[in-house]
C-alpha cells in the first residue's frame, strides 16, 4: 500500500522480537492518522503471517485467515465491520438496534424513535409513555416530566406504591380524630360526612353538632315546652294531660273515681267541682259535703275584705285590706284584675269556725252589692309598692261621707277590681297621648241580722245609704290618687304616673337572669322588699305571682313553710283515716272501705259486700274483689266481674274499679285502652294558605287513628304553582297498603296524580305539582298505625317553573345528609318557602345570615342554577 512515513507507527523492539521469534516475517503496517480518507485496501490486512490463533489479532467479533497467509475481520450478523476493519458496528438489524420502539441507521449509528404519543427517554433507546395514551396508566392527574408521567391524586385521596393508583382516605379513622365531625363521620369516595345524633342539627362548618331548640318552632307543644340536650318534653297546665306526644286535653276528673267528690261531680275545662245536695254545703276540701249548722256563740268569722276611707288633711284617703281569698292576675302589662274576699252565696254567710275547729254558716238575706267605674287620669294601670314616708296608715280609719258610721258589722265582704289603661290624644292639639285608667269595681257588703227595731228591709237601705256613701268617697280618693290595696302587711298603689320609674316587671314578679318570673307557688310577692318570700307555717298558696298567702283551714297554726296547697297544711288527716272535720283527731277507716286523700271526712265503701285486709286501707286495690282486673278493665263490685273499658276510655293500672274518660275530644280505636297513648284526636290537622300551609295526619305527632278519612284541597292563587316537600312519612307497610297518602288533580281515580304512597320514608322529597290544583287524601284502615306526617307546601309564581323543577330534580338535593336535614329543619323550611312565596323578600337576608343558616353545598348547588336560570347566555 502506498503509506506515508507519517503514517507509520514504528514497532518497539519488543514487538518484533516477539514476530521473529514467531517465524513471521515483519511487514510495516500503516495506520491512517485521524480523519484520513485513504483508500480502503491500504488496510485489507492486518499482518501477513499473522493467524487467529493469536491473540493480537485485534477483531472485535470474528478472526478469519486469509489464503496469502494473513488475518481478516468479520462481523456477527446485525453488526457491520467499522473502518478500522477491526471493531464491529451496531445496526438496526440486531435487537431493533436496542431501540424499544423504531430503529434507524445512520453514519453513526443506529438512532432509536418512538411510536406518535411516546416520548424517547434519556438514554436515547428506551420510550416512556405521556400522558396523552391513558392518562399515562395514572388513576387521577397525570403530568409529563423529563423521566416519564407523574401520577397525582386530588384532596381525599392518597397515591399507591404503583405509583399510579389513588386510593380514598378514609377520614373517619381515629386517627384522624373521626374526620373532626362531633358526632358521627361518614366516609364518602374522596370526602367525608358529618352527621349528628337525632335531635341535633350540623352547623355551617359542617362539622359542630348543635342542639335543635324545638321549643322555638311553632306548633310544638300545645301548652309549654321543655327543651333539652337531643329532645324536648310537652308539659301540660294543671288539670290536662298530654296526649299524641304534644297535645293536651281536659282530663275528665268526674271519670277517676267520681273525682273523689262525695256526691256529684261536674268537669270543666282544667278542672273540675263537686257539688252537694240541698241543706248541705262543700267543705274546705271542696270535695265532702257537710251539712250547715247553726254558728256556736263563741264562733269565729274567717278573715273579710275590709274598705277604709278618712280624711287626712282635708284628703279622702280609701284602703282595701285584703287578708284571705285574694288572686291577682296580670293580664297584660296595662291591666289587672284584683279580687278580694268570697263572694256571698244567696241565703248563707261567709263560713266561720269556732273554737273546736267546725265550720259554721249563718243564714242572711243576700248581701248589698254595688257597682262603680272610676276614671284616673295620667296614670297607668300598675300595683306597686306604695310610698310609706309619704302616707302613714292611722291606727282607727273610718268610713266617712254617710249618715251612718261604718263599724265591723258593714265589712266589705267580697270586691273585685279590674284596672285597664289607654292612651288618648287631646283634640286639636299634637301633643303627646295621654295615659286613661278605668277602674271597675264590684262590692258586696254582709249585712246585719234584722232586730225588733229594724227588719230586713230596713237593715238594707241603711246599709245600701252606707255602700253608696263608701263609693261617693271613694270616687274622690281614686281621683286624687289617694287610693291603695293592702296585702300581707304592704300597701299598694292601684295606678302609677308615667313619671315615676316604672318597675322592669310587673307586681308578683322578680328579675331572674334578665327575665321577668312569677313568685312561684307556696310563696308570695312582698312589695316591701320586692323579692318572693316563702309562706309561714299555717298558711299557703296554690297560685303563681301572688301578693299574699291563704291561712290553713286548721287553726293550730301547724304546717310547712312554703306550703304549696291546703294538703301541706298541718293538722289534717292523713289517707286512710277520717274525722268529721278533717283535722286530728282522726278515726281509721273501717273494713271493708278506704280513702286515698287526706283531710277527707268520709271513707268510700267497697261495694258489693267486699271487705279491706285492714283497717285505713288508702286504695281501692286494697279491697278483696273477687278477681284482680288487669290494665285496661274495672272491676264491677255488683257482679264481681272485670269489665273491659269502653271505647274512649283507658285503665292503664292493675285493680281498679273505674275506667278514666280520654282527654279532651279524643277516643280510642278499641275497647279495652290501657294507656292514655290509645286516645287519639280523629280530626284531620294543618292550614291551607294561598301561599304556605300544611296538611297533618290527624293526633300527629302521635299515631293517627284507625279508618279515618281525610280531604284537603289546595287552590292556589292565578298564575302560581304549588310546591311540596315531605320531609318524612311513617305508614306502616305490613298491613298491604291499607293506609294511603295520595295527591292528584281532583278526587277522580283517572285524574293526574302527583305523588302516591304507602310506605315509610324518611328520607325527604321535593316535588311541584303537575296539576295547578291538588286534591289530597289520606285514608286508614283497622291495621296497623303509625306517626303519619306533617307536609308543608309553597306556592310560587309559575315564571320560575323552570327554575324550581331543575332544583328538586336534581339528585344533590338529597344525595348528602346535611341537605336533606334542611328538609326536615321547619325553621329553614319556613326561611326558603317565604323567599319562595315572595321573592323580595330575599332581601331581608343578607349574605352572611344565609351562610350562617345553610352549608356551603347547599348554597352553590341553589346559586349555580339560580345564576344559570336569570344569566342563561353568560
Amino acid at each position: 500500500c502506498d503509506c506515508k512515513m507519517t503514517d507509520v507507527y514504528d514497532f518497539t523492539e519488543l514487538t518484533v522480537l516477539s514476530f521473529v521469534r514467531a517465524g513471521l516475517t515483519v511487514t510495516p503496517l500503516c495506520y491512517p492518522q485521524r480523519g484520513w480518507n485513504g483508500r480502503q485496501e491500504c488496510l485489507t490486512h492486518l499482518f501477513y503471517g499473522m493467524n487467529c490463533m493469536n491473540k493480537d489479532h485485534g477483531c472485535a467479533h470474528i478472526c478469519r485467515e486469509t489464503p496469502k497467509g494473513g488475518v481478516a475481520c468479520e462481523c456477527r450478523p446485525g453488526f457491520e465491520l467499522a473502518k478500522n476493519q477491526r471493531d464491529c458496528s451496531l445496526t438496526c438489524n440486531y435487537g431493533n438496534g436496542g431501540c424499544q420502539h423504531m430503529c434507524d441507521d445512520t453514519d453513526v449509528g443506529p438512532v432509536c424513535g418512538c411510536h406518535q404519543k411516546y416520548a424517547l427517554h434519556s438514554d436515547s433507546k428506551t420510550c416512556i409513555e405521556t400522558c396523552a395514551v391513558n392518562n399515562g396508566g395514572c388513576d387521577r392527574t397525570c403530568k409529563d416530566t423529563a423521566t416519564g408521567v407523574r401520577c397525582s391524586c386530588p384532596v381525599g385521596f392518597t397515591l399507591q406504591p404503583d405509583g399510579k393508583t389513588c386510593k380514598d382516605i378514609d377520614e373517619c379513622q381515629e386517627a384522624f380524630n373521626n374526620g373532626g365531625c362531633d358526632h358521627f363521620c361518614k366516609n364518602t369516595v374522596g370526602s367525608f360526612e358529618c352527621s349528628c345524633q337525632k335531635g341535633h342539627k350540623l352547623l355551617t362548618d359542617e362539622r359542630t353538632c348543635q342542639d335543635i331548640d324545638e321549643c322555638s318552632f311553632e306548633r310544638t307543644c300545645d301548652h309549654t315546652c321543655v327543651n333539652y340536650p337531643g329532645s324536648f318534653d310537652c308539659v301540660c297546665q294543671e288539670g290536662y294531660t298530654l296526649y299524641g306526644l304534644t297535645h293536651c286535653g281536659d282530663i275528665d276528673e268526674c271519670s277517676i273515681n267520681n273525682g273523689s267528690c262525695e256526691h256529684s261531680c261536674v268537669n270543666t275545662q282544667g278542672g273540675y267541682e263537686c257539688l252537694c245536695p240541698p241543706g248541705q254545703k262543700l267543705h274546705w276540701n271542696k270535695k265532702d259535703c257537710t251539712k250547715a249548722v247553726k254558728c256556736l256563740p263563741n264562733g269565729k268569722p274567717a278573715p273579710r275584705a275590709q274598705l277604709s276611707c278618712d280624711k287626712r288633711g282635708g284628703v279622702e284617703v280609701c284602703s282595701l285590706s285584703c287578708p284571705s281569698n285574694a288572686l291577682f292576675l296580670a293580664d297584660s302589662e296595662n291591666s289587672y284584675t284584683l279580687s278580694c274576699g268570697v263572694p256571698v252565696q244567696p241565703g248563707k254567710a261567709p263560713q266561720k269556725r269556732n273554737a273546736t275547729a267546725a265550720l259554721l254558716t249563718y243564714t242572711l238575706p243576700p248581701p248589698i252589692k254595688q257597682k262603680a267605674r272610676f276614671k284616673i287620669k295620667d296614670a297607668k294601670c300598675h300595683l306597686r309598692p306604695r310610698n310609706k314616708e309619704k302616707h302613714r296608715e292611722t291606727s282607727k280609719p273610718s268610713l266617712q261621707g254617710g249618715p251612718l258610721p261604718c263599724t265591723d258589722d258593714c265589712q266589705v265582704t267580697f270586691v273585685n277590681l279590674k284596672c285597664d289603661s289607654s292612651k288618648k290624644r287631646r283634640r286639636g292639639r299634637k301633643s303627646p297621648s295621654k295615659e286613661v285608667s278605668h277602674i271597675t269595681a264590684e262590692f258586696e257588703m254582709e249585712m246585719k241580722e234584722a232586730s225588733d227595731s229594724c227588719n230586713v228591709e230596713c237593715v238594707r237601705e241603711r246599709m245600701k245609704q252606707r255602700l253608696q256613701s263608701a263609693m261617693r268617697t271613694l270616687r274622690k280618693s281614686i281621683n286624687k290618687q289617694q287610693f291603695y290595696i293592702q296585702f300581707s302587711g304592704t300597701e299598694y298603689d292601684v295606678a302609677q304616673k308615667p313619671a315615676l320609674h316604672v318597675e322592669q316587671c310587673s307586681t308578683g314578679q322578680v328579675l331572674r337572669d334578665g327575665k321577668c318570673v312569677s313568685c312561684g307557688v307556696g310563696t308570695y310577692y312582698s312589695g316591701d322588699h320586692d323579692q318572693c318570700v316563702v309562706c309561714p307555717p299555717g298558711t299557703y298558696q296554690d297560685t303563681m305571682g301572688q301578693l299574699s298567702c291563704e291561712p290553713c283551714p286548721s287553726t293550730e297554726g301547724q304546717g310547712i313553710a312554703g306550703a304549696q296547697n291546703v294538703s301541706q297544711c298541718g293538722g289534717q288527716c292523713p289517707a286512710g283515716q277520717y274525722s268529721s272535720d278533717g283535722f286530728r283527731p282522726c278515726n281509721p277507716c273501717p273494713l271493708g272501705s278506704f280513702q286515698p286523700e287526706p283531710g277527707r271526712v268520709l271513707c268510700f265503701s267497697c261495694g258489693g259486700g267486699l271487705m279491706t285486709k285492714y283497717e285505713a286501707s288508702v286504695a281501692f286495690r286494697d279491697c278483696e274483689a273477687k278477681v284482680h282486673c288487669a290494665p285496661g278493665h274495672h272491676y264491677n263490685s255488683s257482679n264481681h266481674r272485670c269489665i273491659r273499658c269502653p271505647a274512649s276510655t283507658y285503665q292503664s293500672e292493675f285493680g281498679q274499679n273505674y275506667c278514666i274518660t280520654c282527654p279532651g275530644n279524643t277516643t280510642t280505636d278499641f275497647d279495652g285502652a290501657t294507656n292514655v297513648s290509645h286516645c287519639k284526636n280523629q280530626v284531620c290537622g294543618g292550614e291551607l294558605g294561598d301561599f304556605t300551609g300544611f296538611i297533618e295526619s290527624p293526633n300527629y305527632p302521635g299515631d293517627y287513628p284507625s279508618n279515618v278519612d281525610c280531604i284537603w284541597t289546595i287552590n292556589p292563587p292565578h298564575k302560581r304553582r304549588i310546591l311540596i316537600v315531605v320531609p318524612e312519612i311513617f305508614l306502616p307497610i305490613e298491613d298491604e297498603c291499607g293506609d294511603v297518602l295520595v295527591m292528584r288533580k281532583s278526587a277522580l281515580p283517572t285524574s293526574i296524580t302527583t305523588y302516591e304512597t304507602c310506605q315509610t320514608y324518611e328520607r325527604p322529597i321535593a316535588f311541584t305539582s303537575r296539576s295547578r290544583k291538588l286534591w289530597i287524601q289520606f285514608k286508614s284502615n283497622e291495621g296497623n298505625s303509625g306517626k303519619g306526617f306533617q307536609v308543608p307546601y309553597v306556592t310560587y309564581d309559575e315564571d320560575y317553573q323552570q327554575l324550581i323543577e331543575d332544583i328538586v330534580r336534581d339528585g344533590r338535593l338529597y344525595a348528602s345528609e346535611n341537605h336533606q336535614e334542611i328538609l326536615k329543619d321547619k325553621k329553614l323550611i319556613k326561611a326558603l318557602f317565604d323567599v319562595l312565596a315572595h321573592p323580595q323578600n330575599y332581601f331581608r337576608y343578607t349574605a352572611q345570615e344565609s351562610k350562617d343558616m345553610f352549608p356551603r353545598s347547599f348554597i352553590k348547588l341553589l346559586r349555580s342554577k339560580v345564576t344559570r336560570f336569570l344569566r342563561p347566555y353568560k
